[in-house]
């Protein structure tokens, strides 16, 4: 498959392309928060400008406190992305390393690690991060750390059962006997060949820990006031639903967005990495 079928195949995919698109746009809005947002979220405060609706110099409206809401939602991008990001990178982490070692050793390690993984499966996500942060305390790092240890077993399953194929493969069985230690048939034979469902597991992850992130930030255990995140708008503006609506439908639709956003993108990767939409995808003919 030369470059031109490979890019015609991907443009296939309306959700990877569609989810793609916005989850681009939502990073460079957090990258370039700086340049778009024409106030500071933060000290650009004027009680004389409360509550104001959204015109031409809002486009958003104003907060009670009189900051831009516009503002605020393009910098609270950035707070819910590294949210996503950080966590899923250390569930990621702990979940592909627990399924590689079940699944390669097998026995007795595979069965303590399953037995860790359904009890976290069987503990709701939000309850067991409220508890931890309810021990640690509310904050950011806080909330990386609660959301980045509680999410991890779906991973590990996949992972898991993904070795367990993979390990009875012809190039394993080659790689054992050409004499290779196990660190280098788990790291450099098998784990290249199951990243694809690891990957988009991540994707969706990541999609899942940014609503947890609003959820907690609601509640008051996530970034603190006055730092600006989408869950604590929500929070601020509850009591404010029927006078000033515009403070909660913005960051609403920005969380909405982003987590429709990376679901799609997630589906997306999946349908193209799946092995029988890729036999698929080979035995038919573009039209």
């Amino acid at each position: 498959m030369n470059m031109h079928q490979r890019i015609l195949r991907l443009l296939r995919q309306k959700n990877l392309v569609i989810g793609g698109s916005f989850v681009a746009i939502i990073v460079l809005m957090a990258i370039f928060a700086p340049l778009i947002a024409p106030f500071d979220p933060v000290s650009d405060a004027d009680l004389m400008r409360s509550e104001m609706r959204p015109d031409g110099t809002f486009i958003f409206g104003t907060d009670t406190h009189g900051r831009d809401v516009f503002s605020r939602v393009v910098y609270g991008a950035r707070i819910s992305l590294s949210v996503g990001l950080i966590t899923q990178i250390i569930n990621t982490f702990i979940g592909v390393s627990l399924g590689l070692l079940a699944g390669y050793w097998g026995g007795k390690t595979d069965d303590m690690i399953m037995g860790l993984t359904n009890i976290m499966l069987s503990i709701p996500v939000v309850v067991f991060a409220l508890a931890i942060m309810a021990s640690l305390g509310p904050g950011l790092i806080n909330l990386y750390i609660a959301l980045g240890l509680t999410n991890w077993s779906y991973s590990c399953r996949i992972t898991r059962a993904q070795v367990l194929s993979a390990k009875k493969a012809d190039y394993v069985k080659a790689a054992h006997s050409l004499g290779y230690g196990h660190i280098r048939i788990m790291f450099g034979q098998i784990m290249p060949n199951i990243l694809g469902p690891v990957l988009v597991i991540t994707t969706l992850g990541a999609a899942e820990a940014i609503l947890l992130e609003a959820a907690l930030s609601f509640l008051g255990l996530g970034a603190q006031p006055p730092t600006p995140s989408w869950g604590g708008m929500l929070s601020s503006a509850r009591n404010q639903f029927f006078t000033a609506p515009w403070l909660s439908i913005f960051p609403g639709l920005a969380i909405f967005v982003t987590v429709l956003a990376l679901n799609l993108f997630g589906d997306g990767l999946r349908d193209i990495l799946d092995p029988r939409n890729k036999a698929k995808n080979v035995g038919s003919k573009p039209k």
